[in-house]
């Protein structure tokens, strides 16, 4: 989650954003032109339309007796939605009834036809074709007790675990009851928002608190009197718009939509909370929703199939609209074709993307969503996304969407936030529906049309946009009343399973997790947890929460702490215990620092490392100063030993990899804060909000050393996948020496962290005897390193038990390095990743 220091992240309730500003460049103006075109008003359409539309609906649709008829000859979303059809079930209250949309698709028995088993008609019936199409679904629950078996410190609190048990399966159990199942749950896209059918268009939007409501936009010059939408009983309105005469669309692709209510509120104007795309006009404050549904031709096609999950898993974490090396927001089609190839060169497997969901204030970093179905137009449109998204596909890397659940924009012109005019619609009422600290709101994870929508939504990215999985934003928040702030988590498991556990945000968490993996089985789920709640990577079906990895976020935290003191205080101990401080059997993702280390206001490991002598003395052929030298060394042997002990799978924030000499300021005017206090902006600059790749590729500069060692970091993983074996012993953290020497996998790894002593004939410990020989030597010159080290020499083991270890040799260690052995078990040379010797 990111922090802005010192900047709300929210201009104020009823101001959306800033106005955006386009580039100047080519790039800008092409997006500029795909925004002016989404914000066309039609003619043609309009003088179609002009006048009746109210009138052709009103002949042939009404209300009655709680019934919502629409035409005979529409099928698919606009079909006959009744009482029984709504029906919930009776021990739940009106906050949280369940619609129970059925599905509008053929379905008998279970089994869903699909486009290529199309009926025919023979004497007015249907007949289907015999073809038949199991749908996916999701196991059954599981009995929730393995937890037990795995941890048995847990049974002490086996009173809260099973309830929270209990509550999952007794949701799983509604949900099979009343909507037919998670798997049709989870399509709640196909029941609420804009739905296309052969006959027209049905819109459908859940807002219990609107007293009317009415469709407007361009199709019918937002005219709030013409498209009268009908409520039921459950809160849900709806109105169908027949097709044109000529058979097109009622409302045109591209054209802007909004729903008009009279609220507890007044009067209010809001973007549809299904919207599938939004843009922001040039100099214009609020989003507008836009219909967005594009004829066949122009409809993105994936070529390629999504590839397995990694065993070992490499994330490169960016952030699309500041990925440029020029003062603009860039595209999806440029980092496709630019940024995604360097992935895959660094040697990546894994891309994680910010900022796709749609976010009417830039500066927020993608956190405070406005429109949860929308990629963000800044960068283009939706077919745009997909092509980014099914090249990576080609390049087989798989795409992580940075997917933000925990909390909403407190927007009310374009979010969630007051959309029926009531506190406590998506949101909790009160104090505990805000999050005073991200100025934000806080769903309700106990309502059921909250657990639609948002299950919805993860189910939408994956199918509509072939996502392979997800980065959950602020888990900690979620799972927590009082969100982890002001708490300092020791690990008593107290402080995880008592009354200030939020289990309704649990078992969504457990939920959506469920859904993820049954329907998608390869797909993978990361959770941002800093509190390190037992059971959070455990499969559901055992008792877990069920994501795949949770993110190490202490690790980065103790480098910045580190790196406040001087080299004679840092403690080997300190380090190690960092590192390896996870629970067994649940996978973590180490970092050595977070895209929040790079904000203004914060520094990178790199500027704590090297500060201003960044900017004057990394020519490679000009002096170096001792800062520099320090700072390039220590960078390297951070993030490697990081990787190597850190957890079973590595990110790295995008410019990281080649320590970046610049802080991220995104563009931003100035504020004027409740109590008076001005904080300044930057005149909507964009100069620091970019990645200065070029950095990193000249290689007359010392960034490029960096980058490289990156680059054989991972291609090194790639290799001997390290991170995921089951091998892991640590022989010697020495704090006189300053070295750490640990195996993790079939390599050695030896740290020497000293700022001055060198040794020769050091003797370290490993469990294979043999001949061993360097695969990676920090000091390389290929690295901005000395090459102090013989990249041929050959290091042959002795008999006897040394630091623990069955068998041990001898090496050199220069201060300040990080070498990585293998054993040489073929009369061959092993590849050493650097420069050739």
């Amino acid at each position: 989650m990111v922090v802005v220091h010192g900047v709300s992240l929210t201009p104020g309730v009823l101001v959306s954003s800033f106005p955006l500003p386009f580039s100047s460049s080519s790039n800008a103006r092409s997006l500029n032109s795909t925004v002016s075109f989404f914000l066309k008003k039609r003619p043609l359409s309009r003088k179609i339309f002009a006048g009746n539309q109210s009138a052709k609906f009103d002949s042939k649709s009404q209300a009655v007796s709680k019934k919502l008829l629409v035409p005979d000859n529409v099928d698919d979303g606009a079909s006959l939605v009744t009482d029984d059809a709504l029906q919930g079930p009776s021990n739940v209250t009106e906050e949280s009834q369940k619609l129970n949309l059925e599905s509008q698709t053929m379905e008998e028995d279970g089994i869903v036809i699909t486009e290529d088993q199309a009926s025919v008609s023979v004497n007015s019936s249907k007949v289907v074709k015999e073809k038949e199409v199991k749908p996916r679904t999701v196991p059954p629950p599981g009995n929730g007790q393995i937890i037990y078996e795995i941890d048995p410190m847990l049974r002490s609190y086996k009173d809260h675990l099973d309830y929270r048990y209990k509550q999952y399966k007794r949701l799983r159990e509604e949900i099979d009851k009343y909507e037919g199942g998670l798997e049709a749950f989870s399509r709640g896209y196909e029941k609420l928002g804009f739905l296309r059918s052969d006959a027209g268009i049905t819109y459908r939007e859940w807002a219990p608190g609107a007293k009317s409501a009415s469709l407007i936009g361009d199709f019918n010059n937002w005219n709030p009197n013409a498209d009268i939408m009908t409520r039921n009983e459950f809160g849900v309105w709806e109105i169908f718009l027949p097709n044109n005469t000529d058979g097109s669309p009622a409302i045109p692709h591209g054209s802007r939509v909004k729903i008009r209510m009279d609220t507890p509120s007044g009067i209010k104007d809001s973007i549809p909370a299904w919207i599938k795309f939004s843009v922001q006009a040039p100099g214009e404050i609020p989003f507008n929703g836009i219909y967005y549904d594009p004829p066949e031709e122009e409809k993105y096609v994936f070529k390629h199939p999504q590839p397995k999950r990694p065993k070992s898993l490499r994330i490169y974490e960016s952030h699309v609209g500041m990925s440029s090396t020029e003062p603009m927001i860039n595209t999806y089609a440029n980092f496709r074709d630019d940024v995604l190839p360097r992935i895959k060169k660094l040697g990546y497997n894994a891309v994680q993307i910010m900022a796709i969901q749609e976010h009417s204030y830039y500066a927020s970093f993608g956190y405070h969503v406005t429109n949860f179905f929308a990629p963000s137009s800044r960068c283009g449109t939706p077919e745009d996304l997909k092509s980014l998204i099914d090249r990576a596909h080609e390049l087989g890397l798989i795409v992580l969407m940075d997917i933000v659940h925990s909390h909403a924009s407190k927007n009310t012109l374009d979010g969630l936030n007051m959309f029926d005019g009531t506190d406590a619609h998506y949101f909790h009422s009160g104090p505990r529906g805000y999050h005073w600290m991200w100025d934000s709101r806080l769903f309700n994870y106990g309502s059921w049309e909250v657990l639609r929508y948002l299950l919805s939504n993860a189910r939408w990215w994956l199918e509509e946009y072939k996502f392979d999985g997800f980065r959950f934003d602020g888990v900690t928040s979620m799972m927590y009343t009082h969100h982890g702030l002001s708490v300092g988590f020791t690990g008593n498991y107290t402080e995880y399973f008592g009354l200030e556990t939020d289990v309704d945000a649990v078992t969504y968490l457990m939920l959506v997790n469920d859904m993820i993996h049954g329907l998608y089985p390869e797909a993978v789920t990361v959770g941002e947890d800093v509190s390190g709640m037992p059971t959070f990577c455990i499969p559901v079906q055992d008792g877990g929460v069920g994501f795949d990895y949770r993110l190490h976020m202490a690790i980065a935290d103790k480098w910045i702490e580190i790196l406040k003191k001087r080299d004679e205080d840092w403690k080997m101990g300190d380090i190690i215990y960092t590192l390896t401080n996870r629970r067994w059997s649940e996978k973590c993702i180490a970092y050595a620092e977070s895209h929040d280390q790079a904000l203004v206001g914060d520094k990178t490991i790199a500027f704590w490392l090297m500060d201003k002598d960044m900017y004057d003395f990394m020519a490679v052929d000009r002096p170096s100063t001792p800062l520099v030298d320090r700072g390039i060394a220590l960078h390297k042997m951070i993030r490697l030993i990081t990787m190597g002990l850190g957890g079973e799978g590595y990110l790295n924030f995008m410019g990281n990899e080649f320590g970046h000499p610049e802080w991220i300021d995104f563009p931003r005017g100035e504020q004027r804060l409740s109590d008076g206090s001005v904080i300044p902006g930057n005149n909507f600059s964009y100069d620091k909000c970019r990645r200065r790749f070029d950095l990193g590729d000249a290689d007359y500069l010392r960034y490029h050393g960096l980058q490289e060692f990156d680059r054989a970091m991972q291609h090194l993983e790639e290799k001997y996948g390290f991170m995921t074996s089951e091998h892991q012993f640590i022989s010697r953290k020495d704090e006189g020496d300053r070295v750490i020497v640990f195996e993790r996998g079939d390599l050695v790894f030896v740290f020497n962290f000293h700022w001055t002593s060198s040794y020769f004939d050091y003797r370290i410990g490993c469990s294979k005897p043999g001949k061993y020989k360097i695969v990676l030597d920090s000091d390389d010159p290929l690295f901005g390193g000395f090459g102090r080290l013989d990249r041929t020499a050959e290091y042959f083991t002795f008999e006897g038990s040394y630091d623990g270890r069955p068998s041990s040799f001898m090496v050199y260690t220069p201060c300040r390095t990080a070498v990585v052995y293998a054993l040489a078990d073929r009369d061959d040379d092993l590849e050493t990743l650097g420069s050739k010797p």
